[in-house]
């Protein structure tokens, strides 16, 4: 202790002597030039940002006259990965928060379900909307939602001229939006869903704001009591934009359920060729395509790809929500025959109607946005976790007779638990987000949060895999997905990395799908195995025939990640190029197989699993596409 004691008294003696400690000594002034840390310069997208751009809460009729109670604070407190108790009385959470939602209400007749629950006495100013509330009030919202449903058939809006309703609740809605909207953490876009349904088929659009409530409150949103035409709405974007100087964009629907219509060779109204400015506005309005959702997968369909063995995934291919399918439909409602359709109308007017980015969001009508096999809300609230056969019994689509009297009825235990829409951003913003999906720099996951970044360039090689400085040197010397490649007499060269989602199963393989028009100007399509787990070999056909292997204990709902592996990547270049040949790229990602939702439901409820859809399935990821135009 009197040794401490002296080497204390020491110290004064020494400061007061002249000594100079390190941290007082002056500080060279660096020159005016010199730069240390590399990252000021930095502006390319460095993150993934997961969300769901389609979700439903008591807002929307056909949610909320079906039960949903849960209104937009409750989506967002959900998102954002608080505890929130379902209409059906189950307490429900995310395994993870998302970062950005989009709450999607359908325009037409917004809010009618909480005006009737207020009692809203302007709802008496029709006696359409006092009948609707006195047969919900007295337990009979059955036969309230075939009233409202006889009107929306016929585009009648039962509540046309009662002033200043559908901007009210328009207001609680862009509200609610800005109070939960936190920049750096949780973004909520403005938006809602305007339904188009021609004779009961799906050209369903989700309409996405950049801005905040001051400029999205001086609109009120266009429904498809306006008009069912794309063309309509695009016109109305327009004015909004001219009129407050915002920025707006929308997002199609998978056209599994449209019988046709989605990719129509013509236009819906005056059912006219599609031409060179039909094409321009179309892909300016709507550069992203909502490829996976609840009602299924539309990436493509096994009659458009017989030599692509992952193409029949979750398929929905019976009909509209009013009439059976015919097989000549099915070339106008998928992603990949669109995108090759796309490159023929390019080379001929000059321009792609159908050149877009792919997302996936959920579309559920519950207010949660659960996309996890074992965490799957359901559709809406009647078919909500439950051992009641509705759970799987519940009918989608059929209720309304076919013409030819075919069954096309698909029931709940074939909808998807799908999907989600990843951004590569640099911030969690509004801003950010949007322009991300502005440019399609996004890619579509079936729920599952895997890592997947893609560029192209034409002076790529193998050993640039491993970068230090990867992201930095793609942006630099190519383009990223939804980018566009430049006339080249090289073959683009492709560095693609992909990495599991931390919570879930490993990757069981990488590949490129391309699209080209060969040179009798017919669209072709091929799938290239690029990267494999396993031990596996690609062989010199670009693919690898075996399979990995299941895991899967069906009994228990259970995997293992003993197989895969938990990160792939491949640098690939085009074996097949030609410089004079419009083409596009796009990759899928796909998970070793784990339990589908039924599987987990039957293992948690005891009770049978449903015997036409596979208990297993493998989740799996699309990027948006790269184009080359000669």
């Amino acid at each position: 202790m009197t040794r401490m004691i002296r080497v204390l008294a020491v110290i004064p003696l020494l400061i007061s002597s002249g000594a100079t400690l390190a941290q007082d000594a002056p500080q060279a002034a660096p020159k005016p030039d010199t730069r240390y840390a590399p990252y000021p310069s930095h502006n390319f997208p460095n993150r993934v940002f997961f969300g769901d751009t389609h979700v439903h809460t008591s807002y929307s009729t056909d949610a909320g006259m079906f039960g949903n109670r849960l209104g937009p604070d409750a989506a967002y407190r959900f998102a954002k990965g608080e505890v929130v108790t379902s209409s059906t009385g189950v307490k429900a959470r995310l395994k993870r928060p998302l970062d950005f939602l989009v709450i999607a209400d359908h325009a037409e007749n917004l809010g009618l379900s909480p005006m009737i629950e207020e009692s809203d006495k302007r709802l008496w100013a029709s006696p359409w909307g006092k009948q609707v509330h006195d047969l919900t009030k007295a337990g009979k919202a059955g036969e309230a939602y075939a009233m409202w449903g006889e009107k929306m058939t016929a585009k009648e809006d039962p509540l046309k001229g009662i002033e200043g309703l559908l901007a009210s609740m328009w207001q609680r809605l862009t509200k609610a939006a800005d109070a939960h909207n936190t920049p750096g953490l949780f973004t909520a876009l403005i938006g809602y869903e305007w339904t188009s349904s021609p004779d009961g088929s799906n050209l369903h659009r989700n309409v996405v704001f950049r801005d905040d409530k001051s400029k999205a409150d001086q609109v009120v949103p266009m429904s498809a009591y306006d008009s069912e035409d794309p063309e309509d709405l695009w016109r109305w974007m327009a004015n909004y934009e001219k009129k407050t100087g915002g920025r707006v964009l929308a997002i199609p629907h998978n056209g599994n359920l449209s019988n046709g219509l989605m990719f129509d060779d013509v236009t819906l109204t005056a059912r006219k060729p599609l031409d060179r400015d039909y094409a321009e506005r179309r892909s300016k309005w709507e550069p992203l395509y909502e490829v996976t959702q609840i009602k299924g997968d539309g990436e493509t369909h096994p009659l458009l790809s017989p030599d692509d063995e992952f193409a029949d995934f979750e398929t929905w291919d019976r009909g509209s929500f009013a009439a059976a399918k015919e097989p000549d439909m099915l070339p106008r409602e998928y992603a990949r025959e669109a995108l090759k359709r796309g490159l023929v109308y390019e080379k001929k007017l000059g321009a792609s109607p159908f050149r877009f980015g792919m997302i996936g969001s959920s579309d559920t009508h519950t207010s949660l946005a659960t996309t996890d096999e074992d965490n799957f809300f359901g559709k809406a609230t009647a078919v909500e976790p439950t051992a009641d056969p509705i759970r799987f019994e519940e009918k989608i689509t059929g209720y309304l007779p076919d013409p030819k009297g075919r069954d096309y009825a698909i029931r709940h235990y074939e909808a998807s638990a799908s999907g989600l829409a990843a951004v590569w951003a640099r911030e969690n913003t509004r801003e950010a987000i949007w322009d991300a999906m502005a440019r399609k720099e996004v890619y579509a996951t079936t729920g599952s949060r895997m890592l997947v970044r893609v560029f192209a360039g034409f002076g790529f090689a193998a050993d640039d895999l491993s970068r230090h400085d990867f992201a930095r040197y793609g942006y630099a010397e190519g383009v990223p997905m939804g980018g566009d490649l430049k006339p080249s007499d090289k073959a683009p060269g492709f560095l693609i990395r992909a990495m599991r989602d931390a919570d879930g199963a490993n990757l069981e393989r990488i590949q490129v799908i391309k699209g080209w028009l060969d040179a009798d100007g017919k669209a072709r399509e091929r799938v290239y195995d690029v990267a494999v787990s396993g031990g596996r070999k690609i062989g010199s056909d670009g693919r690898a025939g075996k399979a990995i292997g299941n895991t899967v204990d069906v009994a228990n709902a259970t995997y293992d990640n003993s197989i895969g592996e938990p990160i792939l990547q491949a640098f690939w270049k085009d074996p097949d190029f030609e410089s004079d040949q419009h083409a596009f790229y796009y990759v899928r990602v796909l998970e070793i197989p784990t339990p589908r939702w039924t599987t987990y439901d039957a293992k948690y409820f005891g009770v049978k699993a449903p015997e036409d859809v596979p208990a297993t399935i493998q989740e799996r990821a699309y990027t948006s596409p790269i184009w080359y135009t000669p």
